[in-house]
């Protein structure tokens, strides 16, 4: 829904507070967003944190203090964007409204869980506060460019993974053919995850071959996955060229030739001509 629609019929009140939370070519909303993401990262920080032993052990009860002030900031502007908006519960079902809901739920449903016995449950539910870093990428300004990107090549990729599919699983019943049992490979399954690790270039040396043909089919699998990996990242990268430029040419106003445009913007905001 666009920005237009969604500000109709709204209290002036209400008009403001949109455009403070979800308008970022404003000065407030500018602001918004700076403070927002430093409070994201912060939150984010204190969740690692929280996760080693050590510092929990010293610092608990900071950080326990610090995620419920954490918590009730973000409650506050959840609350804020379902008011703010015309149709709440479009945007409470939406991607980036699930996402703000998982942000502070966790916290929450930890109060009502009482006894010792849960608190392995409670810690495991409070690692789904790890959600909030994927509130960030909607204050991305290119992550729309980089998502149209990847829309337009997922066909290409599709073929291309097919095709390593069918790669490890050829190259990984040779090596079972070759090597055998008695030098690790068990199976076909086990063969083809060697295959995987070899032709990415992790290699875990959990699994090598002791053969002479064998490790010749290693050094060729080794080559072929240098090939490889630049082959989803030229496809990637010729879309996103081609989304950057119409990006431009759709955006870019014909009167004054102003190119930093919202994408759902209908007025030049330089000249106030029709786009």
């Amino acid at each position: 829904m666009s920005a237009i629609n969604q500000k109709q019929d709204l209290s002036p009140r209400r008009k403001k507070l949109y455009e403070v939370i979800f308008e970022s070519d404003t000065p407030a909303g500018r602001w918004f967003d700076i403070i927002l993401i430093i409070i994201i990262l912060l939150s984010v920080i204190t969740i690692m944190l929280d996760s080693i032993r050590s510092v929990r052990s010293q610092y608990g009860s900071l950080l326990f203090y610090a995620e419920w002030v954490f918590t009730v900031l973000f409650t506050i502007e959840y609350i804020s964007r379902l008011v703010s908006v015309k149709r709440p519960l479009v945007y409470a079902k939406s991607f980036f409204g699930i996402v703000d809901l998982l942000a502070i739920l966790p916290t929450y449903v930890s109060l009502f869980i009482p006894g010792g016995q849960y608190l392995i449950v409670i810690r495991m539910l409070r690692i789904l506060r790890i959600f909030r870093v994927l509130k960030l990428v909607k204050y991305v300004g290119e992550s729309k460019v980089i998502l149209q990107a990847l829309k337009a090549s997922r066909r290409k990729i599709t073929v291309f993974i097919f095709t390593v599919l069918t790669l490890v699983t050829i190259l990984g019943s040779l090596m079972y053919l070759i090597e055998g049992e008695e030098n690790g490979f068990t199976s076909i399954p086990r063969s083809i995850y060697w295959a995987v690790v070899t032709l990415t270039t992790v290699g875990y040396g959990d699994l090598t071959p002791q053969t002479v043909l064998g490790q010749m089919l290693a050094v060729v699998i080794m080559l072929l996955g240098y090939a490889i990996i630049a082959v989803p990242t030229g496809i990637v990268t010729v879309e996103m060229s081609n989304a950057v430029k119409q990006r431009i040419g759709i955006r870019k106003c014909s009167n004054c030739s102003s190119d930093n445009h919202d994408e759902d913007a209908v007025y030049c905001k330089y000249c106030g001509r029709i786009l």
